[in-house]
């Protein structure tokens, strides 16, 4: 069986975790886990270090994606979220090879040839996730930028959350089936409503996963996954080596699957 790369998403540690030990850490607890990519997150920063991050990530032989909390394109406006450049220079500051960023107010008046200037001879590869709010969480605005984006070849990817469309009532499936071929990197994360009314991101159980193995198939072979979910528990490493090995074979076509048992 040909295993997949896998991510970890650090927000999934917790946020009060994460800004207690810092990002840096981590980094030897996911080679560890067996993970292959780490992802950063900018709005878990209680200081910039970039060199320290970069340094984290090469001596655990990691692969990084520095994930910003902007978004792509802002409301009225039609040139491309002027704070890109900078969460470009900050990923590229930490070596990392992906930045992921949500969609935004995308318009038929946007600029998307000011875009591709932009990530002209970028090193690192923008990838456009659906996030849970109505202008960046539902179908439609996403399949009419990255429809653009194509035509126009701008060095764009996506980031498919498999479950932030719950949070706009967006079938998961049509997702896969009209975005597939634009995913690069999949976020993993099943989703419940609390007794209160409010959707969470929980670990996956049996179903999730055969769900999210169907999913995997709509996008090209061995793209690469990460873990957004909880990750708790006494022993950390533990947790996150099951969760790794389990998200690794997701996607393998089922013929090959059957012969490996």
């Amino acid at each position: 069986m040909n295993l997949s790369p896998v991510s970890i998403s650090l927000s999934s540690y917790g946020a009060t975790l994460i800004r207690e030990k810092g990002q840096v850490p981590f980094a030897g607890l996911l080679q560890q886990a067996g993970a292959d990519v780490i992802e950063w997150r900018e709005e878990l920063f209680t200081a910039f270090e970039p060199a320290l991050l970069r340094e984290a990530a090469q001596a655990h032989g990691l692969r990084s994606v520095y994930s910003a909390p902007m978004e792509l394109w802002e409301q009225g406006r039609a040139e491309p979220n002027p704070v890109l450049v900078d969460a470009l220079a900050n990923a590229a500051a930490c070596g990392s090879s992906w930045l992921k960023v949500s969609l935004g107010f995308f318009a038929p008046h946007n600029d998307v040839a000011a875009l591709k200037r932009i990530l002209a001879d970028q090193p690192v590869r923008l990838l456009v996730e659906n996030d849970q709010t109505t202008q960046g969480g539902r179908i439609d605005p996403l399949v009419r930028f990255f429809a653009r984006a194509s035509e126009q070849q701008v060095p764009v990817a996506m980031t498919f959350d498999i479950g932030n469309w719950q949070w706009q009532e967006q079938s998961v499936f049509s997702a896969a089936v009209q975005l597939g071929q634009y995913v690069e990197y999949v976020h993993c994360k099943a989703v419940e409503r609390t007794p209160a009314g409010k959707l969470v991101a929980v670990p996956p159980g049996a179903k999730d996963l055969q769900a999210w193995d169907e999913l995997m198939l709509r996008m090209a072979p061995g793209v690469m996954r990460a873990a957004e979910f909880p990750l708790q528990g006494e022993d950390l490493l533990q947790v996150t080596r099951g969760h790794v090995a389990t998200l690794a074979r997701l996607g393998q076509p089922h013929s090959e699957a059957a012969r490996h048992g």
